[in-house]
């Protein structure tokens, strides 16, 4: 099955969905900001699809964090964030996130053994059409 993505078409599994969200956290909250951080790892490990995560501090900047999950695809995150534990365990911290772009396809990835590839799962359209747009500008009703 060919993949009509712009994005790198490559040969291989479904790709792991890798999750990372930034947090500014000043120095007073720390404490309660990794309290929360580790409880949203927890949640988030109990799911099926769940692969690893982390919290991580900049070396550079101390108010600096990064909360990372790996998954085994969209799929298994997208479920998971709909449970009720993970909405009220997770979604709280994962919602202060800064707001940038925090889904990503691991196309390629390498470690001391080998490369492994998989295919985009990116529309082709991905660039082109927004949400609500999908259907086109206007459709005709199917009744009369």
């Amino acid at each position: 099955m060919s993949n009509p993505s712009p994005s790198p078409s490559l040969d291989g599994d479904r790709p792991e969905l890798l999750v990372v969200t930034r947090h500014q956290v000043d120095a007073g909250e720390r404490k309660e900001f990794v309290a929360k951080a580790r409880l949203t790892l927890a949640t988030l490990a109990e799911h099926a699809g769940f692969l690893a995560g982390d919290l991580a501090q900049s070396t550079d900047d101390a108010d600096e964090f990064v909360v990372q999950s790996r998954w085994s695809d969209v799929g298994a995150f997208r479920r998971a964030l709909s449970s009720f534990d993970v909405k009220l365990n997770a979604v709280p911290l994962l919602s202060t996130a800064v707001d940038r772009t925090s889904a990503f396809e691991v196309v390629v990835s390498r470690s001391a053994t080998g490369e492994k590839v998989a295919r985009s799962g990116l529309a082709a359209d991905a660039r082109e059409v927004g949400l609500g747009e999908a259907s086109g500008p206007s459709i005709p009703s199917a009744t009369p």
